[in-house]
């Protein structure tokens, strides 16, 4: 191309469109390929994310010792909401190619939350647990909701740089590191509990597809997750059946829990019995939304730089907030206990394979939502061994972690003050919940905050307690709140924060049009 040559839309040169090269975009945003190579682009799409959708429920299930029957109704009622989420947030959200699924960033303080329950003197059920966080996501959520369709996160913005968002996302897979499911799988008994044969075998796998010998072949390269897990299970559900892994062993493969699943599971709103509000479990699960906010920003302006198209506008941000907020209430309702936000994983899918087809995606959304009817795919899930969730778990919970280390790319590392901000936040989120954790419930803390001279009575009361516990043990929450404060109140340039070059990215604000818009039309 010649100097006096006007580069094209869309290509490196045009200030403020930066964007990646049309020619490595297979399908774009607005392009619907023929049906039958759609749903197959479709599958391949939640194929990405169905690791990561199935390990939240199992770890929830975990955590409240739900049985197995439950379990896979649980985990076909995450299906469902997935398949949902993902139609309402592509024709009635910000209209982005992103797959909506389970949250790891409202895993952690729902796990901090079943922890407080558990460690009471009289731990209640896991139909009880599962109404608490069924009632502090519902309001939580609909908090998120009003935050995103008042314009509160399109306005901070402006405020919101690559700095505070990568420790953010980093410390939800930091924040996971210890799950059961790596470290003991039996806490009942003395000593770590574990199968390492069988959870290194499924690293090896994983790792060997994703990175060795994804240029061998497409498969290796596109589902290397759900390739080294099935190959996991299928020789430790061989082992099991020829007796070399026994019943009572971990690693054991009982297969009967498929054939005794029902045909058709139909998941219902409050099928596990009317939610119940505590305002300190509240409190703790919307710092996990604040957490999941910053997380799909950060996949916002991902998305749209891999599909070939500018940032996103504060109104886009705004509407897809909103939607993530409705459909995780609806997550709440249909009792996942979990919420609904976009998913990394289906971002990097689309690097890769170069299909950014919203028509794609819902394509997809539709085969989530018939399988997440059929009873036998859950009962299949729960016959997955902790060991080899464990590696799952060991190989996904690190790429969190390097995903939101990534939005770093956009700020000046020569910048002390960003390093500062950076370490620190990122110490912070994980030295307090360490702390949290040698505390044993919140009645301790309760009693000591009681103690204290003038705010005594104020900081003594149980929902502050409960409140500071919760929040205390959520890494990312207070590692991304140390972020932002320190981010916006250290001096710093915006380009010394990333904010300038976030800013050149951006589309018009007149470029998206909203669902009513698009309706009155």
């Amino acid at each position: 191309m010649s100097s006096d040559e006007t580069p094209p839309e869309g290509m490196a040169g045009e200030p403020g469109t930066e964007r990646v090269e049309e020619s490595l975009v297979e399908y774009g945003i607005e392009d619907e390929p023929p049906l039958g190579r759609a749903a197959a682009l479709g599958l391949q799409h939640y194929l990405t994310m169905v690791g990561a959708n199935i390990a939240v429920p199992l770890i929830l299930a975990a955590a409240m010792g739900m049985p197995a029957d439950a379990t896979a109704q649980l985990v076909g009622t995450f299906f469902v909401v997935s398949g949902a989420a993902t139609l309402a947030q592509t024709t009635l959200g910000n209209r982005y190619p992103i797959v909506q699924g389970a949250s790891f960033a409202l895993l952690a303080p729902a796990l901090a939350i079943v922890g407080v329950m558990a460690s009471q003197p009289n731990p209640p059920s896991w139909e009880v647990m599962l109404r608490q966080l069924q009632g502090a996501i519902i309001v939580a959520a609909l908090a998120e909701t009003v935050i995103g369709y008042v314009g509160l996160v399109g306005w901070l913005k402006k405020y919101i740089s690559p700095v505070s968002i990568a420790p953010t996302i980093a410390l939800i897979g930091l924040a996971l590191f210890n799950a059961p499911q790596i470290i003991d799988v039996n806490a009942q008994m003395a000593g770590a509990q574990q199968n390492w044969y069988l959870l290194g075998l499924t690293v090896l796998l994983i790792v060997g597809f994703s990175q060795y010998l994804s240029t061998v072949s497409t498969a290796f390269r596109l589902y290397p997750v759900l390739i080294g897990i099935v190959t996991a299970w299928g020789i430790a559900a061989v082992l099991s059946v020829v007796g070399v892994i026994g019943p009572n062993a971990y690693g054991y493969v009982d297969l009967s829990q498929v054939t005794s699943a029902p045909a058709l599971t139909v998941p219902s709103p409050f099928q596990w019995g009317t939610p119940l509000f505590t305002p300190a479990y509240i409190v703790g699960m919307f710092a996990g939304f604040l957490a999941s906010v910053f997380e799909s920003f950060g996949d916002y302006h991902a998305v749209a730089r891999l599909s070939g198209t500018s940032a996103p506008s504060a109104k886009r941000i705004n509407h897809g907030i909103g939607m993530e907020g409705l459909m995780s209430a609806f997550a709440g309702v249909m009792g996942t206990g979990n919420g609904s936000t976009s998913y990394s994983e289906n971002v990097g899918a689309i690097g890769l394979t170069g299909v950014a087809s919203r028509y794609v995606v819902q394509i997809g959304a539709l085969f989530m939502l018939v399988v997440g009817f059929v009873g036998y795919v859950g009962g299949l899930v729960t016959t997955i061994p902790d060991p080899i969730v464990g590696g799952l778990f060991v190989a996904m919970f690190g790429q969190i972690v390097a995903v939101g280390l990534s939005n770093l790319k956009y700020v000046d590392l020569d910048s002390s003050r960003n390093i500062y901000v950076l370490g620190f936040s990122l110490f912070v989120g994980l030295a307090v919940p360490a702390y949290m954790g040698g505390v044993a419930d919140a009645g301790v803390l309760q009693a000591g905050f009681a103690d204290v001279p003038v705010l005594g009575v104020l900081l003594g009361t149980e929902v502050v307690a409960q409140t500071v516990y919760v929040v205390g043990g959520t890494g990312m929450a207070i590692g991304g709140l140390t972020a932002f404060v320190l981010d916006n109140t250290i001096p710093g340039t915006r380009e010394e924060r990333g904010l300038d070059e976030w800013s050149a990215l951006t589309e018009a604000e007149g470029e998206f049009e909203s669902a009513w818009e698009r309706l009155r039309q």
